[in-house]
């Protein structure tokens, strides 16, 4: 009796869990089964799961791979900017967090106050110095521009502060007997350990990254250098909107966070329990 009513609550469990994710995926299912539609039929029936096979067509990913020139470019962009931007903020934003967690020095606890604080900050109010700094810089219109503000970021900074907590001294401690530097204990040693929080890093800095839309629209000027955010915002005119191409054009972009995950899974869960406790 008691493994029936075991049994009976595992189908529910799973029947709950299915239903939630259906309607956590209703959203990417209808654009994927949208971005197959052409333009009229768009307009007239919006976006839904509900079709007719016969009006599906593949001339918005044909008229993407073929003539999207500037998409590939917009495409382009994306992809450095977001690489870019994923491995220096993980490079230095996992310095700035071990040292305030494992080096005990005078102004600790303030700058890390100041983390917090910066944290706090709405990224809206530090636009327009960011803004002015740049201008300053002569970085607008170029790759720099866009990066420069994401190399250290307060919430990773926070994230690696609260992983390296919990690393064991003992090894930093023979690492230094065995006469080892401290880059030498960071890299060889500590780095290996804090590969969770660095997965899960990867992927929230990646999908932050690749989904930015304001700060790319205020420093970037020329089409050649949209990212694709900013680009497909441009398929939509007073003129006409390009809702296919827009939606065939949005389905493609969902695959490189989709990659990063499946290779950071495995660690995602872990870096972000382990990391979010410590300390």
């Amino acid at each position: 009796m008691k493994k029936n009513e075991n049994k009976l609550l595992k189908w529910v469990v799973n029947g709950i869990f299915f239903v939630i994710s259906f309607i956590a995926l209703f959203p990417i299912i209808s654009l994927f089964i949208s971005s197959f539609r052409p333009s009229s039929t768009l307009m007239r029936d919006g976006i839904s799961l509900t079709f007719d096979p016969s009006t599906l067509t593949l001339d918005n990913y044909l008229y993407i791979f073929s003539d999207g020139g500037s998409y590939w470019q917009w495409y382009g962009n994306s992809l450095i900017i977001s690489l870019l931007a994923i491995v220096l903020s993980l490079f230095f934003s996992s310095m700035v967090g071990y040292a305030l967690a494992v080096y005990d020095f005078r102004g600790r606890n303030f700058f890390f106050v100041l983390v917090l604080f910066i944290l706090m900050i709405p990224f809206e109010i530090m636009m327009l110095p960011l803004y002015q700094m740049m201008i300053n810089f002569q970085l607008i219109n170029s790759y720099t521009a866009v990066i420069l503000p994401m190399i250290v970021a307060p919430i990773a900074v926070f994230f690696f502060r609260q992983y390296a907590l919990g690393l064991p001294r003992e090894l930093m401690d023979s690492a230094r007997i065995d006469g080892s530097t401290e880059y030498g204990i960071f890299f060889r040693i500590m780095m290996p350990l804090m590969l969770p929080s660095f997965a899960a890093m990867a992927i929230l800095q990646g999908l932050g990254s690749w989904n930015n839309f304001l700060w790319p629209l205020i420093v970037l000027r020329s089409n050649d250098m949209f990212t694709l955010p900013l680009g497909l915002a441009t398929l939509l005119t007073p003129y006409g909107n390009n809702y296919d191409l827009l939606i065939a054009g949005s389905v493609m972009t969902i695959l490189p966070i989709l990659v990063l995950f499946v290779f950071f899974q495995r660690y995602f869960v872990e870096g972000l329990t382990v990391g979010g406790v410590k300390g």
